[in-house]
């Protein structure tokens, strides 16, 4: 699950032309008829830790049952993969259905390695989240479907908030940051662990502000982190960054922020759920003292913006089974068996009426709330070179840590993060 998640919210390296070709019209590809799809096998390539076995065992038998049909499920290593599955779209018989990364999804549909999957999305998508779609379109079409997401919360430990004499959790970001300072204050414990380069949480600060990372200049995009709304995202981060002891040139995993939080001397941290699976692996006695919630917002009726990190589902543009591939889907992201996964791996499921499927696993439980005003980097081919190390973002981050000012941090990154924007795709 962890190294799912990881490769799940993160792009790299760059897109290679695709000559797919559409169609379901021959042998192949043929009509179900009285014997459904009888003898016809469909291959679906999987990420490793995405699915159990089970579901897949359950979603199997189901399509057998329906279709009179086989699948096939590949499971794949996130190491590699862009390269393989653009590998795989080129060729004659790619895999007919393939998980992808959410903000993977526009390369993949630029190239022309994804079919429309519009009727799809009239037949059983009407009430998809539409926090968690958006990433499944491009250019106004439907390319995907959307399948799970996972997004950060606060990590705590209880008896450091005991320690310090709180009560109860904070229900605005005042309310928490305040908290903190009062740790800080009655305790010997650092309030929260936050790195000055954990810029999945500043997205999501981005994206609880409106703001957007990039901007249109005539035909191409550019750097916006000089906006108004950045600034003030990144203020935020700051006032709360400064609380902490944490180097401001490392990120989440240098150290692992589990890690530092399984010593038991720190109050909170942002990040994953199963992040504080690395504290108990490191510290077997914290479990007792870990607990979740969601990370507030500016008033208590909204949360604070969160990066939806999480894969759809696709069908190859140049799959021969097309008809087939889009029966399979319908059964994969049924309400039973969406929920089903849900339940199984705690991720945030693609309809919010099927949320109650996460009831029980605290961390998915405080993740939820979030995920409808949740978002992304931009749904954008260009946005892959960005996140390539050295990562402009992160170094925007730290200058301003450092004591630039936000309009001059990004005018430090902004020669090369269009540079990265205008590499071709």
């Amino acid at each position: 699950m962890k190294r799912k998640l990881i490769a799940a919210i993160g792009i790299a390296g760059m897109m290679v032309s695709i000559a797919a070709c559409g169609g379901d019209s021959d042998d192949d590809g043929k009509k179900a008829g009285a014997d459904g799809y009888a003898g016809e096998t469909l291959t679906v390539w999987v990420m490793d830790g995405s699915s159990p076995d089970g579901w897949q065992k359950d979603v199997a038998a189901e399509f057998e049952t329906k279709t009179k049909a086989k699948v096939k499920f590949e499971v794949q290593q996130w190491n590699g993969i862009q390269q393989k599955l653009t590998t795989a779209l080129s060729e004659e018989n790619p895999p007919d259905v393939f998980e992808i990364g959410n903000t993977q999804t526009p390369a993949y549909a630029k190239t022309g390695g994804l079919a429309d999957l519009a009727d799809l999305k009239s037949s059983i998508g009407a009430d998809w989240s539409d926090s968690l779609n958006e990433s499944s379109v491009f250019d106004g079409k439907q390319y995907a479907a959307p399948w799970f997401v996972v997004n950060r919360v606060v990590v705590y430990n209880k008896k450091v908030w005991a320690d310090a004499g709180i009560k109860e959790l904070p229900k605005t970001r005042d309310e928490f940051y305040n908290d903190l300072k009062t740790i800080g204050e009655k305790t010997d414990a650092e309030p929260i662990y936050l790195p000055g380069q954990n810029w999945y949480h500043f997205v999501g600060l981005a994206i609880g502000e409106g703001a957007e990372l990039v901007k249109k200049d005539g035909d191409k995009y550019v750097s916006n982190l000089d906006d108004p709304k950045i600034t003030a995202a990144m203020e935020t981060y700051k006032k709360f960054q400064s609380l902490s002891k944490a180097p401001k040139d490392k990120d989440e995993a240098t150290p692992q922020q589990g890690e530092v939080f399984a010593k038991g001397k720190t109050g909170a941290f942002i990040g994953m759920g199963w992040e504080a699976g690395i504290a108990i692996e490191a510290n077997p006695a914290i479990e007792k003292d870990l607990g979740y919630f969601t990370i507030p917002g500016a008033s208590a009726d909204k949360p604070e913006g969160v990066f939806l990190g999480g894969s759809n589902l696709a069908v190859a543009a140049g799959s021969k089974k097309q008809d087939l591939a889009k029966e399979f889907l319908k059964i994969a992201l049924s309400d039973k068996n969406e929920g089903a996964l849900a339940k199984a791996n705690g991720v945030i499921p693609n309809k919010d009426a099927l949320q109650s499927n996460l009831k029980g696993n605290a961390a998915a439980e405080a993740a939820a709330p979030a995920a409808a005003g949740g978002g992304t980097t931009p749904l954008i081919p260009e946005w892959a070179a960005v996140e390539n190390p050295p990562n402009p973002i992160k170094t925007y981050m730290t200058a301003v840590l450092n004591g630039k000012s936000p309009a001059e941090a990004a005018k430090q990154v902004e020669g090369e993060f269009n540079k990265r924007l205008s590499q071709q795709q």
